[in-house]
């Protein structure tokens, strides 16, 4: 029988999500909506809770995004003609 921890998925209150994220309950939830986070309300009386799973690929999609910028932004600093010198624009 598989062990019950690995299969079933973890949940995690909205204020739980805000802390680890450093950002208010009202912006997990607006995550949440935007699809940005997987939640559900569960429980009764009804209660957001979030896959603890997508908090996990939301912080990767944000550090590959990061990342990518990093890199844009070193990619568009190079291509100052200053950088470059003045052989390299317009083909000189």
């Amino acid at each position: 029988m598989p062990d019950a921890s690995t299969s079933a998925p973890r949940f995690l209150a909205p204020a739980q999500v805000a802390e680890l994220l450093s950002i208010d309950v009202d912006e997990v939830i607006e995550l949440v909506y935007a699809g940005r986070l997987r939640g559900s309300k569960l429980g009764v009386p009804a209660r957001w809770r979030v896959e603890e799973s997508s908090l996990t690929e939301y912080l990767a999609e944000q550090s590959e995004e990061a990342r990518r910028m990093a890199l844009w932004r070193q990619a568009d600093e190079a291509s100052f003609p200053e950088v470059w010198g003045t052989s390299h624009a317009h083909g000189i």
